[in-house]
């Protein structure tokens, strides 16, 4: 099972033209079971979804997992795409604590031999309301946490410290240097993984579209199921 999560800055690229069709293009790269968008809405008015549903399901096979009632992809910019084949049971949207607004969607998801509890968020900027964030998400999962996976873009620029608070239930994944896309440096993009789930792989994606397509390079991660 492949999962990733790719921040794409509302499809805006490195050449500063908004283009969905781009970033479907590499999320066909991806080649993805479920991916984790962060920055899915556009910004202002109504936040309208910037991926066109039909173009993204007839180009990767990917569904948009649908919470909320208006135009927007999902919560607080958070989108959850899932393959078909996988069937969505208990969903839930989180508003998280900090100084910034800040969300998280949560779906339990079940598959070809597996059974798993995607997260999808975008942390905030201050280390200190990101530990806030991952303290709530860890309440909230519960009995879940052993096959949970939180994917997102976590704003964290070491490579070392911000994740204690996980270490009892998680393991942290960084599949590499993820931004800036035009020159990687550090490793934003990261999944947290429940101790019940093996990891067979993980990378960042850096090739074709994808050094322009977004400030951010898609992460991705294989769990042997």
């Amino acid at each position: 099972m492949r999962i990733a999560s790719y921040n794409i800055r509302k499809a805006v690229g490195l050449d500063w033209r908004r283009d969905p069709q781009r970033i479907i293009r590499v999320l066909a790269d991806l080649d993805a079971d479920v991916v984790a968008l962060q920055e899915a809405d556009k910004r202002l008015g109504a936040r309208a979804a910037v991926l066109p549903e039909d173009a993204l399901f007839d180009h990767t096979g990917l569904r948009v997992l649908n919470v909320t009632d208006g135009p927007s992809s999902g919560w607080h910019g958070n989108a959850l795409l899932v393959r078909e084949g996988w069937q969505v049971g208990a969903t839930e949207r989180l508003s998280l604590p900090g100084i910034e607004p800040r969300g998280a969607l949560i779906a339990d998801l079940e598959g070809p031999g597996a059974r798993l509890t995607l997260v999808g968020t975008h942390l905030g900027l201050r280390r200190g309301c990101r530990q806030l964030q991952l303290a709530h998400l860890l309440d909230e999962l519960d009995a879940r946490t052993g096959r949970a996976v939180i994917a997102g873009d976590f704003n964290e620029w070491s490579p070392r410290i911000g994740f204690d608070i996980l270490e009892h239930a998680f393991d942290v994944i960084s599949p590499g240097r993820s931004f800036h896309a035009s020159r990687p440096i550090a490793p934003l993009d990261r999944f947290a993984v429940g101790r019940d789930l093996r990891v067979s792989g993980v990378g960042v994606l850096t090739e074709g579209e994808a050094r322009r397509a977004s400030d951010h390079l898609p992460v991705w991660m294989d769990l042997d199921i």
